[in-house]
């Protein structure tokens, strides 16, 4: 394995009702009500789909019911990128030509290596393709944002990126998307930062790039398999901005690194104004304070927030006063619990991407328990 693939693995808001200051946080925070909560119900994971052959990362159920899922490029064993899921098959999705790269190409029009997908509320599907082959550098300055039109199947828009927001070392990850002001919302996972681009003018910038909020705690250890997560080298995986999420007024923007449990926000007002200086994005950034360690992460239409607790194969709800519970804990199916998706009825869908079992942080050893899952629970 690559030392670089390795160092810049995986890759793999909050909205309150009202405002709490920080030491109402901190207290809140702690409050944790997962021993009240019926922990082992794993009965309520219901299966959506099975994949026995390929590892997938990303999930999005459309207003309509419709499934996608998608695959990233880090082991040889690949195939396609993007599929929708029908009749419990894996079908290219929008078409196979965009799903048929092949490494020598030159990646511009094809999906490279294939991060996450998230459906709009406008019809829309998102397909964030970070073309970090093996998590190594982007292949060939072809990462980029492709919107598609779920109406039609076509894709109506290709977003690239200067070299300052998005270079050869950056691993765009997961997105979030504002119809209403016009702007979406991406974490760089490998070096740290937050992309916001004008998805009418397709102008973007990299902010808070570096700073702490979203770098991984090199204090904090986390653990997978009863030891801390290790590349071959044995140095401690280090992940850094990764989930992210918009309030449901899309007023705040929620995100945090993936390998620790601090939990942050920032007004996207602030974002959206591309004059607002670096220094002020910073200042403004609010510490929601200890949780959980997390992939992905979803809001409801109430202001609850989901996520994976991945040192304990759980589902944990964070509600608008900021006490968190466990909705489900599983050990044999929610392993490494990635991305999430919520359904106009009411379901929270869930992939499993299985990371920690992958030969990157196993001596080279596989130790994959097939199949790949997407679970759905009700909420």
């Amino acid at each position: 394995m690559r030392k670089q693939s390795v160092t810049i693995l995986i890759a793999v808001s909050l909205f309150f009702a009202a405002c709490v200051n920080n030491n109402k946080q901190e207290k809140a925070s702690n409050n944790d009500t997962t021993v009240q909560v019926a922990r082992a119900d794993s009965s309520r994971l219901e299966e959506v789909f099975a994949d026995s052959a390929y590892q997938l990362t990303g999930v999005a159920v459309t207003a309509d019911g419709r499934v996608f899922a998608n695959y990233p490029y880090w082991l040889d064993k690949h195939s396609y990128s993007v599929v929708e899921v029908k009749n419990g098959k894996p079908v290219p999705y929008p078409d196979e030509t965009w799903n048929s790269f092949k490494k020598g190409e030159d990646g511009q029009n094809k999906f490279v290596c294939v991060q996450a997908v998230v459906a709009d509320d406008k019809g829309f599907l998102w397909v964030v393709d970070a073309a970090g082959i093996g998590l190594g550098k982007v292949y060939r300055s072809s990462n980029k944002l492709i919107k598609i039109d779920l109406a039609t199947n076509r894709i109506v828009r290709i977003y690239r990126f200067q070299e300052a927001v998005a270079g050869e070392d950056s691993y765009i990850n997961d997105i979030r998307i504002d119809n209403t002001t016009g702007y979406a919302y991406m974490t760089s996972s490998s070096n740290g930062g937050i992309v916001v681009v004008n998805i009418n003018t397709g102008n973007s910038r990299m902010v808070l790039h570096g700073t702490p909020s979203v770098l991984s705690d090199t204090a904090y250890h986390f653990t997978q398999n009863g030891k801390e997560l290790a590349n071959a080298e044995g140095s401690a995986v280090k992940v850094n901005s990764d989930g992210i999420a918009l309030s449901p007024d899309k007023a705040w923007l929620c995100y945090k690194p993936l390998t620790d449990d601090k939990l942050y926000r920032i007004s996207t007002r602030l974002l959206r104004d591309f004059k607002t200086a670096e220094k002020v994005i910073a200042d403004s950034v609010q510490d929601l304070g200890h949780f959980i360690t997390t992939d992905g992460m979803e809001f409801d239409k109430a202001g609850n927030l989901y996520l994976g607790d991945l040192e304990r194969y759980s589902i944990v709800k964070i509600t608008p006063d900021l006490k968190m519970q466990t909705l489900v804990t599983d050990t044999t199916r929610l392993i490494w619990p990635d991305s999430y998706s919520i359904s106009d009825d009411g379901y929270l869908y869930i992939s499993t991407s299985q990371i920690q079992q992958m030969p990157w942080f196993n001596n080279n050893r596989n130790l994959t328990k097939y199949p790949y899952h997407i679970y759905k629970l009700k909420i």
